[in-house]
């Protein structure tokens, strides 16, 4: 009977729902971005020189800020003190780009500040990976073989599955804190006009919206992976 849950089942759909949402808030966010990119700002600052006039302001001064290729695949890294900028931010003086630039740097400030939640989410990445990647094997496992720890195995997945969910859940109040540190630092630098801090009000929110897009499929994982484990206990 346990090789029925590896065809189809009901519990599809949550996987369908938390793809439709994750698809849905790329792009959202991807359209403002394209929007607010083509905006100058006045100030005409690029991404790198709004990155280095907010660190500077906050103390820091041991980050690096570098060019890196793609498109928002902007990210700052506690590892070795980088800041990394994307083509479309780097170089750009788009209220966007100073947008996505200042939200990165908030990270920075996070980090050399000891924001708390960082540093959880920080903790949690080794225990997030080896989760993710395990869980699924050791539930088909539970789900196929016909003996007394077929439970155990079940069991064992769905929480290490839970280590991912927490990581993606920690990770709001992260990027939300990061946001708002960005919008402070544009506000009190001057480096934006009130119009074009609501421009990058938007383009942040929008950013945000594919963190919760992303928690909240990996809730609706966790709710199949129990609800599969529930029925293989009443098979």
């Amino acid at each position: 009977m346990g090789m029925f849950y590896l065809g189809y089942d009901s519990t599809y759909i949550l996987v369908l729902i938390g793809v439709a949402l994750c698809l849905l808030a790329s792009s959202r966010v991807n359209s403002v971005f394209r929007r607010y990119s083509s905006v100058r700002s006045r100030s005409g600052m690029t991404g790198r020189e709004a990155a280095e006039k907010i660190l500077r302001a906050n103390g820091i001064y041991d980050v690096t800020v570098r060019h890196i290729p793609g498109n928002l695949t902007d990210h700052y890294d506690p590892r070795n003190k980088t800041l990394g900028l994307s083509d479309a931010t780097y170089g750009s003086a788009s209220v966007a780009a100073i947008g996505v630039a200042a939200h990165e740097c908030g990270h920075a400030v996070q980090h050399a500040t000891g924001y708390a939640p960082l540093k959880f989410r920080g903790a949690l990445v080794p225990v997030a990976n080896f989760g993710s990647a395990i869980a699924w094997p050791l539930i088909l496992i539970g789900l196929v073989i016909n003996s007394n720890s077929a439970f155990l195995f079940i069991d064992l997945g769905i929480l290490l599955f839970s280590a991912a969910v927490l990581f993606q859940i920690v990770t709001l109040p992260v990027e939300f804190n990061a946001s708002n540190r960005a919008v402070n630092a544009l506000e009190k630098s001057g480096m934006l006009y009130p119009e074009e801090i609501r421009q990058t009000k938007a383009v942040l929110g929008a950013a945000a919206l594919t963190y919760v897009a992303s928690a909240a499929s990996a809730i609706l994982q966790l709710l199949r992976l129990i609800i599969i484990g529930g029925r293989r206990r009443n098979d």
